[in-house]
């Protein structure tokens, strides 16, 4: 699937949670503070958090670009603070009785941030694009659409091969949001440096790797809750110094590591942990040795302890997790609780029945800094495991480890998806990017199927998505870790940001 993080910032945005840095704030601001407010006035928020990979949202290949690109684009729905999808662009829409075709209804008067008609042709080419283009990274998502029509400017009708009601959350991502005909049919490349939708901002100037310059955007659909005029985007900061860079000014809003909590609040600034579908995991693949033997890959779930790991590289800031849901999250399953709990003498005795015995072999592959390698070293050590470390280079490791399925234990993360059945496609399917071993079971792709075959409104919804779930934990490699929840600081002069799972907002955001 490839709305992955599967770039070189897939692999690096685990940092975001850990107390390792990036080098991209030193080459941004080697002009102090002052520069890098360029002169804004105070109604400016300006974000230390990542630039995307490209501003188009079809060639974008990293799943976590949806938080920058959500600044420049509408799609037909959105995310609620707990993942719904709910009305955008699109007022209203309703299915088929088979659940075959999905009608939407446009909002009266849309515009682009040119100025230009949104309506229904253009949000009919703009899917066509995604759908059918040479280069699109979110063809796979939308192979379930046969048409898309648009018999009046504000209806569009889209006719589906089989019966799919995830519709309406995969509209509320990446994959959902509508690109401005006019700049993609006159110069589709140019979309990388040059975004034209309908968000809530509109970019005024972009110097890759360093900083994108945003002004509010009075065509928005819901331009009366954005109230900040300006925005700026810079990458992540380096955690030895995004303290320094909130004092000076540089930014008001900032990711920060877990290890760096405590200082930004003897510092005087405000810290909002937000939870968030990021969750650090350890990507498996059966058809490697130990982990073909069914034993040693079910050692491997209680040799972990999740706990310490949560101390250790987040400073606690977090959850374990035994699921790719955090709390409060539809799929979410609260049975699944302590399913793996941390039992080395479990894990020894699993390992010792299968055919590789104590002291089987694994390498454990790592592309990001830090030192989660080298403690899960040592708990799989404990475990009966005789685990080395690799280290491979962050540009290489989806090649490796997703393409070429060489690697047996990758130490990953993931970010989470628009809807919860492309979640399990990704990390579970027979062709997902997260699954290394390609190999899945019946039992999971029928519970798959039903929540693709469930309406969102459905009171038993939950209910499916969960039962899942718990397919998934037990009968898949994946182990999962703890969760990565955003930790943004931000100075006293920024209004409390919303606490959205899915994707960062800024409505009602204020900044004096």
């Amino acid at each position: 699937m490839n709305t992955a993080l599967s770039e070189p910032s897939r692999r690096s945005f685990l940092g975001l949670g850990l107390a390792t840095g990036s080098s991209l704030l030193l080459a941004a601001c080697g002009s102090g503070g002052a520069a890098g407010s360029g002169g804004a006035s105070a109604d400016t928020l300006k974000w230390g958090w990542a630039l995307p990979t490209s501003w188009d949202p079809v060639t974008s290949s990293a799943g976590w670009d949806v938080h920058a690109l959500s600044l420049v684009y509408a799609g037909l729905t959105k995310h609620d603070s707990q993942g719904k999808a709910v009305p955008a662009l699109a007022e209203s829409w309703a299915y088929s009785e088979k659940g075959s075709r999905v009608t939407f209804k446009l909002r009266p008067g849309l515009k682009f941030s040119d100025g230009t008609t949104l309506d229904a042709t253009a949000v009919k080419k703009s899917i066509e694009r995604g759908r059918d283009a040479p280069k699109s990274l979110i063809a796979a998502q939308l192979a379930d659409i046969k048409t898309v029509s648009a018999p009046d400017p504000t209806t569009v009708v889209i006719d589906l091969r089989s019966p799919n009601y995830q519709i309406p959350s995969l509209f509320a991502g990446k994959t959902g949001m509508v690109v401005n005909p006019a700049a993609f049919e006159r110069n589709a490349a140019g979309l990388a440096t040059k975004p034209a939708g309908a968000g809530p901002y509109t970019l005024t100037s972009y110097v890759e790797n360093s900083q994108a310059t945003l002004k509010r955007n009075p065509n928005y659909w819901d331009a009366a809750s954005i109230k900040v005029a300006n925005f700026q985007l810079f990458p992540l900061p380096d955690a030895a110094t995004v303290i320094a860079g909130l004092q000076s000014g540089r930014y008001n809003v900032a990711q920060i590591p877990g290890s760096q909590v405590a200082a930004a609040k003897a510092a005087g600034l405000e810290v909002q942990v937000i939870p968030s579908l990021v969750v650090s995991v350890l990507d498996v693949n059966v058809t490697k040795p130990p982990f073909d033997d069914p034993n040693a890959a079910l050692a491997l779930k209680f040799a972990v302890d999740r706990a310490a790991l949560l101390k250790t590289q987040q400073f606690g800031v977090g959850e374990v997790s035994y699921q790719p849901f955090p709390k409060g999250y539809v799929g979410y399953d609260p049975e699944l609780e302590g399913v793996y709990a941390y039992d080395p003498a479990k894990a020894r005795q699993l390992l010792a029945k299968s055919k590789y015995g104590i002291g089987a072999p694994v390498t454990i592959t790592a592309s990001a800094p830090g030192n989660l390698p080298q403690q899960l070293q040592a708990q799989l050590q404990a475990a009966g495991f005789k685990p080395t470390i690799e280290t491979i280079p962050q540009a290489e490791a989806t090649q490796i480890i997703y393409i070429q399925h060489s690697k047996a234990l990758a130490v990953d993360g993931f970010a989470g998806r628009d809807s919860t059945a492309q979640t399990f496609q990704v990390l579970f399917g027979s062709e997902g990017l997260m699954n290394p071993g390609r190999t899945t079971s019946p039992e999971l792709t029928a519970a798959v199927q039903k929540i693709v075959q469930t309406p969102l409104d459905d009171p038993k919804y939950p209910q499916v998505v969960q039962a899942a779930t718990a397919v998934a934990v037990r009968t898949m490699p994946n182990v999962f870790l703890f969760t990565t929840p955003r930790i943004l600081a931000h100075t006293k002069s920024v209004s409390p940001l919303p606490k959205d799972t899915v994707v960062q907002r800024f409505e009602g955001v204020t900044v004096t």
